[in-house]
């Protein structure tokens, strides 16, 4: 089993769970959540039964020691997790439709998260003998969002691709989190050119792609890239490989919150590979097996749409026992849970 390094935000995620009217005015009530897209893959991890790191920083405040005592809670490492003694905590307060879609207004100016240095990098992952075996680093956009954190990341990449680790990339786009209010398609991009998995919504492709998807998944593959997912919503996720594409229909469900369903599908998709043991060669030959690879796919999707038919993040998250119902639905797969993932 490889260990899974989750390198980004952790955050409070204060979700609207309703509203009620007090006298004539109507009143928003917010619970508290621990989030973050890579806190919440390492937790997807985790609750999988997988070997999963965090790593980023919170602040020196009661939001931070109760991402800490969460993470810790669902067995995630916090070896490399970071407290910084002045920044605060980032926090995002989250509004759900009727349908369970999200709308994110949130608070990070300045915050523990986008305040790391590669030399905290340095001293902590890149120097540990807790990982010293080969493995998986996670990554998403929202380091990207300015100058140092940027640079921060990208140094990050490089280094855990010199140590012969297997990179993915959900790039996970937030616009209203870049000052220009849209994020920067180069520097973005710079970074897709370094992962080996990479995740796309069908929105972000297109944003990055200027509508160009073919020439974009063929120079990526020119690139570093293995296999590249598209998901979009509940409807048909898209795969691409060297060697073959085709779509996967998530498990249906009845939609509560969708503020972990992509993070659940990437948890999935990384406890798989962390299990198989792969690295960029062995990761080329799973997707020449394409019954296999779909298979896999599946249990990802599978770990999402669980997600998403329960609140929040970390709690919503399946472990592997809650996961093999909706797995077990499928009718396009050979595999069972406890062979597919046997190397």
């Amino acid at each position: 089993m490889k260990p899974v390094i989750c390198f980004g935000e952790a955050l409070i995620d204060f979700l609207n769970i309703t509203d009620k009217c007090d006298e004539k005015l109507r009143v928003n009530e917010f619970r508290q959540y621990p989030g973050g897209a890579p806190a919440n893959a390492a937790v997807a991890v985790a609750k999988l039964g997988g070997r999963a790191y965090f790593s980023g920083q919170v602040g020196a405040d009661m939001f931070g020691d109760f991402l800490e005592q969460s993470l810790k809670y669902y067995r995630v490492d916090t070896h490399f997790l970071l407290r910084h003694v002045s920044a605060k905590t980032s926090l995002a307060f989250v509004s759900l439709d009727k349908v369970g879609e999200r709308s994110f207004s949130f608070y990070r100016d300045n915050s523990a998260d986008i305040l790391v240095t590669r030399s905290q990098l340095e001293n902590t992952i890149f120097c540990s003998e807790q990982v010293n075996d080969n493995y998986i680093f996670h990554f998403c956009s929202n380091t990207l969002t300015s100058n140092d954190i940027a640079d921060t990341t990208s140094f990050a990449v490089k280094t855990a691709k010199s140590q012969r680790a297997l990179i993915c990339f959900d790039v996970n786009l937030r616009h209203n989190l870049w000052s220009t209010a849209k994020a920067d398609i180069v520097l973005v991009n710079q970074l897709v050119d370094q992962a080996h998995v990479l995740k796309f919504s069908l929105e972000e492709l297109d944003y990055l792609s200027e509508g160009h998807h073919s020439a974009f998944i063929k120079r990526s593959f020119n690139q570093q890239a293995c296999l590249i997912l598209v998901t979009d919503g509940g409807n048909d996720i898209v795969y691409h490989s060297k060697h073959n594409s085709g779509t996967i229909r998530p498990p249906e469900v009845d939609v509560v919150d969708t503020t972990a369903g992509g993070d659940g599908f990437v948890g999935g998709l990384l406890f798989g590979l962390s299990q198989l043991g792969f690295n960029q060669a062995e990761l080329n030959k799973l997707t020449k097996d394409e019954e296999r690879l779909r298979c896999l796919l599946y249990f990802a999707s599978a770990c999402g749409a669980y997600a998403v038919s329960r609140p929040g993040a970390f709690p919503a998250l399946p472990s592997l026992e809650q996961v093999s119902t909706l797995f077990s639905t499928s009718v396009d797969k050979t595999y069972e849970i406890n062979t597919l993932f046997r190397n």
